[in-house]
């Protein structure tokens, strides 16, 4: 099902699809790539979106038992329909240092879902912006408990750096392209009336006795 229309964005180009997956994916000229997927299945969130508190903390711990960090997670409206926007970072892959930074539009349905994801990863010279906001506030306001999830444990950590108000000051910088892109996709993304008729997500199932 095609759920998801008017995703392209000025300055990508659609890559070839695989002709497997349900995916549709764009790149632009700095290498950061949007991409479009359907899934055919109940989603996989582990609260109804009506629940921001446990929905966020869960989300926290398992982005941190994964490697990586929430920075953000919210409810928005895409297309018209509740969604849950989110923006990670992971470390790179096979790397000693750098980040990868994946901002996502989740639109979950009773039976399925549809993810519009922007990634963007650093290149060259790594970790410039956290150093430079480091020097600004001082240890002591650089790291913070994450607000989401205070016990969280492992992954990577949650700081000043990657907070919105710094967007200005490293406008190149990955993580500002996430944002930049996501907002974007807020305004440009429609959606198909076959999949808004679906009926809606109201939650993880709850499992049944014995189970």
């Amino acid at each position: 099902m095609r759920a998801l229309l008017g995703v392209g964005l000025p300055g990508y180009r659609q890559l070839e699809n695989d002709g497997i997956t349900d995916t549709e994916a764009w790149a632009n000229d700095v290498g950061d790539v949007l991409s479009v997927y359907y899934f055919g299945l109940p989603p996989d969130l582990p609260a109804g979106l009506d629940d921001g508190p446990a929905l966020r903390n869960a989300l926290t711990h398992g982005t941190a038992r994964a490697g990586g960090g929430l920075i953000e997670a919210s409810v928005k409206t895409l297309g018209g329909l509740p969604a849950l926007r989110q923006l990670v970072k992971l470390p790179l892959p096979r790397q000693p240092s750098g980040q990868a930074f994946i901002g996502s539009f989740t639109v979950p349905r009773a039976g399925c879902s549809t993810v519009v994801k922007i990634q963007a990863a650093e290149r060259g010279t790594t970790g410039m912006r956290e150093a430079v906001v480091l020097a600004k506030t001082g240890p002591d306001q650089y790291f913070r408990p994450h607000p989401y999830a205070p016990d969280v444990q492992g992954g990577l950590p949650f700081h000043a750096a990657d907070h919105a108000r710094w967007d200005a000051e490293f406008t190149d910088h990955p993580l500002t392209r996430v944002r930049r892109t996501l907002d974007a996709l807020a305004e440009a993304v429609t959606v198909a009336p076959e999949f808004v008729a679906l009926p809606p997500f109201a939650g993880p199932a709850v499992p049944g006795p014995g189970r």
